[in-house]
């Protein structure tokens, strides 16, 4: 069974680590990219079984608020979960955590698209029901302590 909210526990390697002494900036959307496709894949949705299936998963927006920054040897939980479904798009939202402090938020917009054509197609009914759906206000965000809105302007169509 799917986690509704995916948690990827991981720690802050050397190769993270920009010029100012922190975490670099892309490494949030790598990390961000990592615990989607677990998820994912949890949920019975790897590369491969996607690929068999004629489809994948593309990025079309993000969206990163950086809160407090992290640094080499940080021990770091990044929770992610799938706020909605609609038509293509898929709102799948973010939480990083360093113990009980939050450092940061985001979200992705992902699209579902045909494999082959690398075009847009709809989220069929099979793929929609394998994943758990969180909503923005959901008890357990706020017992994690990750139910924090994003700044953000996704297509509005998306949070309907």
């Amino acid at each position: 069974m799917a986690e509704r909210i995916y948690q990827l526990p991981f720690a802050v390697d050397a190769g993270s680590i920009d010029v100012l002494g922190h975490v670099n900036n892309c490494e949030y959307l790598r990390w961000m990219e990592a615990a989607a496709t677990a998820h994912a894949a949890q949920c019975g949705w790897s590369f491969d079984a996607l690929r068999d299936a004629g489809r994948m998963w593309v990025a079309r927006q993000h969206w990163v608020e950086y809160l407090r920054p992290a640094f080499e040897g940080d021990r770091l939980n990044l929770c992610t979960w799938v706020q909605s479904f609609r038509g293509s798009a898929s709102l799948r939202r973010y939480a990083l955590k360093r113990g009980s402090e939050l450092l940061m938020i985001g979200a992705t917009e992902w699209i579902f698209v045909d494999y082959a054509r690398r075009r847009p197609v709809r989220i069929g009914a099979d793929v929609a029901a394998t994943f758990p759906i969180v909503a923005a206000d959901d008890a357990e965000l706020r017992s994690l302590g990750i139910d924090r809105p994003i700044r953000y302007a996704p297509s509005a169509w998306l949070l309907a």
